[in-house]
């Protein structure tokens, strides 16, 4: 297997989320480790978010399955029961089709390290527990609507998945 350069591997710094919800993502920095491996099944980001951040707005996928393990710094998990902390080497997984919204909070003073692995499948929705937003994915596109299907403006400049 080939090793993957991390200095040029693909980077994206904060969210492509739509303006309104985007800024609260700026700090987020994901190298794209799956893009950098040339894998498409699946996607593998190494992902650092400093202290006082959170990792995403609270979702969950109808398809999408999810994978976190922290490699370095504390995270928060915040879900629909509760919030549980998580350590270097501790790991937590989200099957799609769970309506279970859940994010990372960095709540510590130093930069937390984390895999984020997920699949990639051809169609998906990611609904947004705590706001109005759904995102659609499809035919390789994705788009914002509200939950009654009316469109919100994006702030993509590619996946952000």
């Amino acid at each position: 297997m080939p090793k993957i350069d991390l200095l040029s591997a693909p980077v994206t710094e904060g969210s492509d989320y739509p303006a309104e919800y985007a800024t609260a993502f700026a700090e987020r920095r994901r190298v794209r480790l799956g893009d950098a491996a040339g894998i498409t099944a699946f996607g593998v980001n190494l992902t650092t978010l400093p202290p006082g951040t959170v990792s995403s707005l609270r979702h969950w996928h109808e398809v999408e399955e999810e994978m976190v393990v922290v490699l370095a710094g504390e995270l928060t998990l915040i879900e629909e029961t509760g919030e549980s902390v998580l350590g270097a080497g501790d790991a937590a997984g989200f099957p799609g089709g769970v309506n279970n919204g859940h994010h990372f909070a960095n709540r510590g003073t130093a930069p937390a390290t984390y895999l984020e692995i997920g699949t990639r499948p051809a169609e998906d929705r990611c609904h947004y527990s705590d706001i109005d937003l759904v995102c659609h994915d499809a035919d390789g596109k994705s788009w914002f609507t509200r939950r009654d299907g009316t469109p919100v403006p994006s702030g993509r400049q590619g996946d952000d998945a």
